[in-house]
């Protein structure tokens, strides 16, 4: 799971590179597919391995927090070595953590892959909504916006069908990404690289996430809106197959992933439908889809419906994207062109933290009280804070990001 990512300014083309522009938008979502196609195998992985739920989230939040740590120290490594060593780095990582999946044959196994996974994708993000920018301004932050979202819902269904009726289900999957990140590293070559590099690579690595003052009282009005979003975007990756499986009783990892599927790729259609529109307006819809949603996807749980639990969770999709791509616009323009990487920093550990330890809490949760107490509740505080960022929104009297501009350097786990 990746949010948008703030993109740098770089050497300007006369012209875009429609080539490059393929290249890297193709690259990130294999990247954000690679991240979601563990999800279908997770309860295989569970029924063979017998471990609990708690640690199939904490599997889940692993790949969080490394993506978290890799991003923070490494965003802007690309501005300094370049995109292609940056990307180059991270594709190798990639493959080695697709190998260590491959191989596995224990939940320790599963951990380890996942941990380099998130570190992997964690180096890549920036550089890659960066290079997307660097190829085309006008099209590439539009791209890097709608690519890791559809990447994660193509991922889940693909890796659903491969696993459910492909040969060797805990291993194709895995082979079939290696052999297409081989082939993406080796077209690596052939893209020109947009940045000198420059001296400073080391200071880079320093973390940085502050919120500046200017910003805080905007953004602590839509952090709901961030939470809520997020706190489901983990459930689904984590939990979301367990629950289709447990309400429709058929325990097939294809029917199960759909709504692995249908959050994120519905997100990206939003946030392609959406991204003129005012910011507020943007997190007003994505607040009331998400609270229209999780009631859909909680009435199908009590009616025991897949088909009302789909429904639902699309509702909510359309206010996935929605609320998060209104809530960065709000909060960004507001900040110093100085400060926006450290906002934007702060602004990822929202996003992240929101993701793994609420997902990780329902998991722990769901070992206590049970599946359906858990998602009850679980969906209840979502439709709260979804609640809660509407009612903040709506009375905010200074529409401070009505006139943001129109190109944006960002590209919604």
């Amino acid at each position: 799971m990746s949010p948008p990512t703030p993109c740098s300014s770089t050497n300007v083309y006369p012209a875009p590179r429609l080539g490059s522009l393929v290249y890297y938008a193709v690259l990130m979502v294999t990247f954000l597919a690679a991240s979601s196609a563990p999800t279908p195998l997770y309860q295989i992985y569970q029924s063979t391995w017998h471990f609990s739920t708690t640690w199939l989230t904490l599997v889940f939040a692993s790949y969080v927090f490394a993506l978290l740590l890799a991003l923070l120290t490494t965003g802007s490594l690309s501005d300094y070595i370049g995109r292609r060593p940056v990307v180059a780095i991270a594709i190798v990582g990639e493959i080695l953590s697709l190998g260590l999946f491959l191989v596995a044959d224990g939940l320790a196994w599963v951990l380890a892959a996942r941990i380099l996974q998130g570190i992997a994708t964690g180096i890549v993000t920036s550089a890659l909504a960066a290079a997307m920018l660097d190829s085309d301004h006008t099209r590439g932050p539009v791209l890097a916006s709608i690519a890791p979202l559809s990447g994660m819902g193509i991922g889940a269904l693909i890796a659903g069908l491969l696993v459910t009726y492909a040969p060797a289900p805990m291993r194709l999957v895995y082979g079939v990404l290696i052999v297409m990140l081989v082939v993406m590293g080796l077209c690596l070559r052939r893209i020109p690289e947009s940045v000198t590099p420059r001296p400073g690579a080391l200071a880079a690595l320093r973390p940085r996430a502050t919120i500046p003052p200017a910003v805080r009282g905007p953004l602590f009005r839509v952090i709901p809106a961030v939470v809520s979003s997020w706190a489901l975007g983990g459930f689904s990756l984590s939990l979301g197959p367990t629950l289709v499986g447990t309400i429709s009783g058929v325990h097939n990892p294809l029917v199960g992933c759909l709504i692995t599927f249908l959050l994120p790729f519905i997100g990206g259609i939003s946030v392609l439908i959406l991204r003129a529109k005012p910011p507020r307006l943007a997190v007003l819809l994505g607040t009331a889809c998400l609270i229209v949603g999780m009631a859909g996807l909680l009435l199908g749980v009590y009616r025991e419906s897949v088909a009302i639990l789909l429904v639902g969770t699309a509702i909510a999709g359309i206010g996935f994207g929605a609320a998060f791509m209104g809530a960065m616009r709000v909060v960004m323009p507001l900040a110093p062109p100085t400060e926006r990487s450290a906002l934007m920093a702060a602004f990822y550990v929202i996003c992240y933290l929101s993701a793994s330890t609420l997902a990780l809490c329902g998991g722990i949760a769901t070992q206590h009280f049970g599946l359906i107490p858990t998602t009850y509740a679980y969906g209840s505080l979502v439709a709260l804070l979804s609640l809660a960022a509407f009612f903040g929104t709506l009375t905010q009297r200074q529409p401070e990001a009505e006139a943001e501009p129109r190109a944006r350097c960002h590209s919604p786990a």
